[in-house]
């Protein structure tokens, strides 16, 4: 998607647009309510970071806190058999 991105921006530059006539396309100046989905896009994309940031935390969470074993049956419960 970043690579289309810089793609669009080479193409109008090359048909002879502003930087300005771009950004327009990109930040929804030519829609009815530009303020409004701007203001949408900035919140999206603070919601989508803190998704990442908590999942991110929330994978590198140990199961097993430091220091105790992995399981409660042991080795020596199988050797002794009634």
């Amino acid at each position: 998607m970043v690579v289309n991105f810089f793609q669009l921006i080479k193409i109008g530059k090359e048909l002879g647009l502003s930087k300005k006539e771009i950004n327009k396309v990109f930040l929804f100046d030519d829609s009815r309510y530009p303020l409004l989905f701007k203001i949408l896009l900035i919140i999206m994309s603070i919601f989508v970071s803190v998704f990442i940031i908590i999942i991110g935390i929330e994978a590198s969470r140990h199961i097993y806190p430091a220091g105790t074993l992995y399981s409660t049956v042991k080795i020596k419960d199988f050797k002794a058999k009634n």
